[in-house]
C-alpha cells in the first residue's frame, strides 16, 4: 500500500493504490497531510481498504499524479552528507550535518515541470530520499529512537540553482528555493513497508543520460542520526520533510558543468519508491 495525491493543483484527492486499485481516501480524511499522519491516518486507511470500505477512484489513470503529501510545514535539508558528492564539490567531509531549509512551496508533483529561474546559467539536479515525519519529534533521545517518528519515504528532487547558492549571499536558501524547485513522489512509501531505508539505489537521467547511480548506504549522516540531531534544534512535525542529501554526478560537479537547460527531461528513481519525471521550462 502507498499513498498518494491526484487532480489539479489546489484540487488534489487523497488516495492509496492498494492491490492494484486506486482507493478514494476522501471518507477517511479531506487531505493527506499533517494532521492524518498525527491521526495514525496510514493504520487507518490501510485497515479501511482491508475491511473494503474505501470506494475505487474513476478515471485516476488519467489524472494529474500531485505531490504525495500537502505542502508541508517545512522541508529541511542536509546538505554534502554523501561522500562522493562531498568530494566531487571540493568540499571537506563536514564533521556535523550541514543544515539548510527550502522553501515548503517548492514542492509540487512528480511530473509537473520544472521553472529554470530568470537569469539562471547554473540549474543542476539531485536527487534524495524524502523522510516524512509522523509524529512530533523534539529532543529524540538517540538516533536507535528516531526512526519511529517517521510515517513513511518519498522520492525528492533536490533542484538547485548553484550560482544563487554559492556566489550570492553565502547562504545556499536562494538557490534552493526557487518556484517548482522540489518535485515529489510519486507515492508515500509508508516505513513499515521499507525494509532497509539505509540501503536503497538512487538514480538520475538528464535526457536519457544517466548521471547519479548511489545507494544510501554510503550516507555520512545516517538517516536516524540525521533526525536526532535536527530534532536538538528544531521540532519536526507531522507532514515536515527532510531531504536527506545526494550521491556524486551533479552537474557542478562534472567536467564542463552541463548545467539544466529549458527542454532538458530528468528522470529520477529510487528502490521501492517509485520514478519521476520532470522537464524543464524558462521562467
Amino acid at each position: 500500500m502507498t499513498l498518494g495525491r491526484l487532480g489539479n493543483v489546489g484540487e488534489e484527492i487523497p488516495v492509496i493504490r492498494h492491490e492494484g486499485r486506486v482507493l478514494d481516501l476522501r471518507s477517511l480524511t479531506a487531505d493527506i497531510d499533517g494532521a492524518f499522519l498525527a491521526s495514525d491516518g496510514i493504520a487507518r486507511a490501510r485497515a479501511a481498504a482491508a475491511a473494503g470500505e474505501l470506494a475505487e477512484l474513476a478515471g485516476a489513470a488519467e489524472m494529474r499524479v500531485g505531490t504525495p503529501i500537502a505542502r508541508p510545514g517545512k522541508v529541511v535539508c542536509i546538505g554534502l552528507n554523501y561522500h562522493d558528492h562531498a568530494e566531487e564539490t571540493g568540499a571537506a567531509i563536514p564533521a556535523e550535518p550541514v543544515v539548510f531549509m527550502k522553501d515548503a512551496s517548492t514542492v509540487g508533483g512528480p511530473f509537473d515541470d520544472v521553472l529554470i529561474p530568470r537569469k539562471s546559467v547554473k540549474t543542476d539536479w539531485e536527487v534524495e530520499l524524502g523522510v516524512v515525519i509522523g509524529t512530533e519529534a523534539r529532543y529524540v533521545d538517540s538516533p536507535e529512537a528516531a526512526l519511529a517518528h517517521v510515517a513513511g519515504y518519498v522520492l525528492s528532487h533536490d533542484v538547485s540553482e548553484r550560482e544563487f547558492q554559492l556566489e550570492k549571499s553565502g547562504q545556499w536558501d536562494l538557490g534552493k528555493s526557487c518556484e517548482t524547485f522540489n518535485p515529489l513522489g510519486p507515492d508515500l512509501v509508508p516505513a513499515d513497508m521499507v525494509e532497509d531505508p539505509q540501503n536503497l539505489g538512487l538514480r538520475l537521467w538528464v535526457n536519457g543520460q544517466q548521471h547519479q547511480n548511489g545507494n544510501t548506504s554510503a550516507q555520512i549522516f545516517s538517516i536516524a542520526y540525521v533526525i536526532w540531531y535536527l530534532s536538538q534544534y528544531m521540532v519536526l512535525r507531522p507532514g515536515d520533510v527532510i531531504n536527506t542529501g545526494t550521491p556524486a554526478g551533479v552537474a557542478l560537479g562534472i567536467e564542463g558543468q552541463p548545467y539544466l537547460r529549458d527542454g532538458d527531461v530528468v528522470e529520477l528513481e529510487i528502490d521501492g519508491l517509485g520514478r519521476s519525471r520532470q522537464t524543464m521550462v524558462q521562467a
